[in-house]
């Protein structure tokens, strides 16, 4: 059942990481190219603000690379390992970046007179959401902290 369970996991990391690549390469600059054909007045800030995109989707891939690893170790019932708990704290260190990259942007924007509410919304979700993945994976990195010294005194005391 386990294996299943993270094959289907691995699955789904796959197909975002997918996703979100086919979106990057094809969707995205087409949307910029779009956008700077409607509105001239903000066409200069089509590059930038592609550059910004593109740099929060580098710790995206990575994030996702370490949760791949993670997987493994469940797999192969390694969980409770440092392996693991150094897959949690690059997952968490991935989502600060993107917090950060975000929030640098949205600020870029309203110095550049260019932020529109909806785009606002957009960057604060994914800020959010960022904020609350780094906090979740902070909080597993301690739990898996926990229980290894656990483990590791229950092999002492055996």
């Amino acid at each position: 059942m386990r294996g299943r369970t993270t094959t289907l996991l691995k699955l789904i990391v796959y197909l975002i990481g997918f996703i979100v690549l086919m979106l990057c390469v094809f969707w995205l600059p087409n949307m910029a190219q779009k956008a700077a054909l409607i509105d001239p007045s903000y066409a200069y800030l089509k590059y930038p603000v592609l550059i910004g995109i593109y740099l929060t989707v580098l710790p995206f891939f990575f994030a996702l690379f370490h949760s791949l690893k993670l997987l493994s170790y469940i797999n192969h019932k390694n969980a409770f390992s440092e392996l693991a708990v150094t897959s949690l704290k690059g997952v968490k260190h991935c989502a600060i970046l993107i917090c950060l990259l975000y929030l640098v942007g949205m600020v870029f924007l309203v110095t550049q007179e260019a932020l529109h509410p909806g785009i606002a919304l957009i960057g604060l979700a994914i800020l959010f959401a960022s904020f609350s993945i780094s906090l979740f994976a902070a909080v597993l990195q301690e739990l898996f902290t926990r229980a290894l010294e656990i483990k590791s005194e229950n092999d002492l005391t055996v």
